[in-house]
C-alpha cells in the first residue's frame, strides 16, 4: 500500500509523550496530519511535554499537529476530539488507542479508584475511540485501528500478581479480536500491537526502579513497526496481535541495537509473553 503515510490524518490518545509520541513523530516526517488527544495541556510535576509541545515536534518533523485536550473517559470528550479532527483535516485515516492507565496490584492492595480508572481509560477509553472514530473511517481508503494492548494469553501466572490490570489490558485487546470481525467486511482494519521487551518511557517511574531503563529499548521501535502496519492493506491485515520485533522482522530488519537504551546490555522480556 505504499511505503507513505502523506496526507493521511491520525488521531492519537494519549500522545503527549511515550509511544505515541514517537508514532505521531514518525508519521509526521512522513508528511501525515496528527491528531494529539490527551489530557496533559499544562505542564505536569513529573511527567514531560504537553499536547502543545507534541504538536511543537510534529509540525518540525514535516507533519500537521492538531493539539485536542481529551478524557478518554468522558463521552462527550471523545466525540468532541473526533469532531475536531473531522473539521481540521477533513477526514479520519488511522486511529490509535493508546492512552492507558496502569497499577500493578493485588486484588486487596488495589485501590477501587484505581481500579476504575485503568478499566474507564483502557477498556472503555479504547471502545469509545473506536465506536466514535468508526463512521469516518468508513470513508477512508486504507482504515487502520491499532491498539497498544498484548496478545491475549490465558497463563494464570499474567493473572495472580495484578488481574484488575491484565483485565484492563485485555479487554484493549478483546476489543481488536470482536471489532476486526465485525468491520471486517467494511475494510477496517483492528489489530494490536506490543512490545517484546518493556519499553523506556515516563512510565518506568511508577515502578520504583523494579524497571531499569538500560534493559529497555526505546519508543521508536513501536513507532517504526506501527509505521508498518498502517502500510498494509486493511483488508488484508486485520485481527492480529503484533509484536515489534516480529513486524520489523517482516520487513526486513535484522539489526534491533539501534533501539537499545544502552546496546549490549540484557533486555528485559515485557509483560504477557511467555517463554
Amino acid at each position: 500500500m505504499g511505503t507513505s503515510l502523506a496526507g493521511k490524518t491520525l488521531l492519537i490518545t494519549g500522545a503527549s509523550r511515550g509511544i505515541g509520541k514517537a508514532i505521531a513523530i514518525r508519521a509526521a516526517r512522513d508528511g501525515a496530519n496528527i491528531a494529539v488527544a490527551a489530557k496533559t495541556h499544562q505542564k505536569h510535576p513529573v511527567l514531560p511535554g504537553t499536547i502543545h509541545t507534541a504538536v511543537e515536534e510534529i509540525d518540525a518533523a514535516g507533519g500537521q499537529g492538531l493539539a485536542i485536550r481529551l478524557d478518554v473517559r468522558d463521552e462527550a470528550s471523545v466525540e468532541n476530539a473526533v469532531r475536531e479532527t473531522i473539521d481540521r483535516f477533513g477526514g479520519l485515516d488511522i486511529l490509535v488507542n493508546n492512552a492507558s492507565a496502569i497499577m500493578l496490584a493485588g486484588t486487596t492492595d488495589l485501590p477501587i479508584k484505581r481500579f476504575d480508572l485503568m478499566f474507564n481509560t483502557n477498556v472503555r477509553g479504547t471502545y469509545l475511540m473506536s465506536r466514535a472514530c468508526i463512521p469516518h473511517l468508513m470513508k477512508a481508503a486504507n482504515p487502520h485501528v491499532l491498539n497498544l494492548s498484548p496478545p491475549l494469553n490465558m497463563n494464570p501466572k499474567w493473572f495472580k500478581d495484578h488481574v484488575a490490570y491484565t483485565m484492563a489490558k485485555y479487554g484493549m485487546s478483546m476489543c481488536v479480536l470482536g471489532m476486526a470481525e465485525e468491520f471486517r467486511k467494511a475494510g477496517i482494519a483492528f489489530n494490536a500491537l506490543w512490545p517484546r521487551t518493556v519499553i523506556a518511557t515516563a512510565a518506568l517511574n511508577v515502578f520504583d526502579g523494579q524497571f531499569k531503563p538500560e534493559h529497555c529499548r526505546t519508543e521508536e521501535i513501536m513507532a517504526d513497526a506501527a509505521h508498518a502496519i498502517f502500510r498494509q492493506n486493511a483488508r488484508q491485515c486485520t485481527g492480529h496481535f503484533f509484536l515489534d520485533e516480529d513486524v520489523l522482522r517482516g520487513t526486513g530488519v535484522t539489526h534491533f541495537e539501534k533501539y537499545s537504551v544502552k546496546p549490549g546490555t540484557p533486555l528485559m522480556k515485557d509483560l504477557f509473553l511467555d517463554g
